[in-house]
C-alpha cells in the first residue's frame, strides 16, 4: 500500500493505492489524545472507518467495514530514501496494513 498523509489543524486528509483500488482519506485528529479517526473511500466502491493513536513514529489502531469485516493496522513512515525492497522486507517480517510515505511531524499527531 501507498499512502500520504497530511495533519492541519485538527483534520487529516490523503491519498492513496492499495490492492483494492485508488482511495481518498478524509479524518480528525486530537494532539492531546493522540487519537485520530478516519474513512477511507474507494472511489466507486466502499468506505473503510479507521480509530487509532499514535504511538512514537505510527498509528496503531482498528479498521471495520461492517461488524463482521473487522480488523487491526499499523502505519508508519517510510525512512527518506528508503525503497520498495526494504517496505517489502520488513512486511515480511511482520504483518502489515500500510506504509505512510511521507514522515509525521512530531506533536502534529
Amino acid at each position: 500500500m501507498d499512502l500520504q498523509l497530511t495533519f492541519a489543524n485538527g483534520n487529516m486528509s490523503g491519498d492513496g493505492m492499495d490492492d483494492v483500488g485508488r482511495f481518498l482519506i478524509k479524518g480528525r485528529y486530537d494532539a492531546a489524545s493522540h487519537e485520530c479517526y478516519w474513512t477511507k473511500s474507494y472511489l466507486g466502491a466502499h468506505d473503510v472507518f479507521y480509530r487509532g493513536f499514535r504511538e512514537g513514529k505510527g498509528i496503531w489502531g482498528t479498521w471495520e467495514i461492517t461488524i463482521r469485516d473487522h480488523g487491526g493496522f499499523h502505519i508508519w513512515p517510510r525512512q527518506a530514501g528508503e525503497g520498495e525492497e526494504r517496505a517489502e522486507t520488513a512486511a515480511a517480517a511482520e504483518p502489515v496494513d500500510a506504509i505512510a510515505t511521507q514522515e509525521i511531524a512530531a506533536g502534529a499527531v
